[in-house]
């Protein structure tokens, strides 16, 4: 049953974190939160800042682009989600490819579902929306795991109920960011693949690790092929 319970959480994405409309409105300071909370309406895009606990880091320039070029022409179609943290403030929770590709066509306004949210709703939210993205690499990934570990001080199973991922899942990624910084970069720009990262942690020493990550790049090395390196290094 728990399985069911974390494919059906994850199968919702974003949405299945969403409070109702009606206890945001409670939680306002704002007498007027009735107006907006729960409801898309048209903000100042000025009115708007970005994420701080948006785990994604790096933003392909050409598809910002094409996304921009998209929403030049039609519009933009999915309304960004915001929290509102004061009067005519509010903070981006998801939907920052489209606010970054807003501004790049001069949108003074962009449509967007208002909610109030703490600090560690927005991670989760922003956490979420971005795991499910096809491009996200596993550094980004294991990095917001860890944001998630160390600022909402949730455990590895807390964790695994929260995203709809298996604990071991978690695991495996967390292990990456024990892999020399280099490595990280290079699997963050497509250089090795997680199978690469993952066969490379089993070496403590971070000397050998670069001499095979290395080596991985220039002669073309398989997740198998590098698995079969490691461990007759280690026998």
């Amino acid at each position: 049953m728990a399985k069911a319970t974390k494919k059906q959480a994850l199968g919702r994405g974003l949405s299945a974190l969403l409070k109702d409309p009606e206890n945001d409105i409670k939680t306002a300071s704002d007498k007027n939160a009735d107006k907006v909370v729960g409801n898309i309406v048209e903000l100042d895009i000025e009115s708007i800042e970005v994420n701080p606990f948006q785990p994604r880091t790096n933003f392909n320039e050409d598809t910002l682009q094409e996304l921009a070029t998209s929403i030049k022409e039609l519009g933009v179609i999915q309304p960004i989600t915001v929290r509102k943290i004061e009067f005519n403030k509010y903070q981006l929770v998801s939907g920052e490819r489209r606010f970054r590709a807003s501004r790049l066509v001069g949108l003074k306004t962009v449509p967007a579902y208002i909610r109030i949210a703490n600090d560690q709703e927005s991670l989760e939210m922003a956490l979420v929306e971005n795991i499910q993205r096809q491009d996200l690499d596993p550094i980004e990934i294991a990095l917001s795991y860890q944001r998630l570990i160390d600022e909402i001080q949730l455990t590895q199973e807390q964790l695994s109920d929260r995203v709809g991922k298996k604990r071991s899942t978690i695991a495996n990624y967390l292990r990456l960011l024990k892999l020399d910084p280099i490595i990280q970069t290079g699997m963050r720009d497509g250089f090795v693949s997680m199978g690469h990262g993952r066969a490379l942690i089993n070496l403590d020493d971070k000397e050998i690790q670069l001499a095979i990550y290395e080596k991985i790049i220039s002669s073309g090395l398989s997740v198998r092929e590098t698995e079969k390196l490691v461990k007759n290094l280690q026998e």
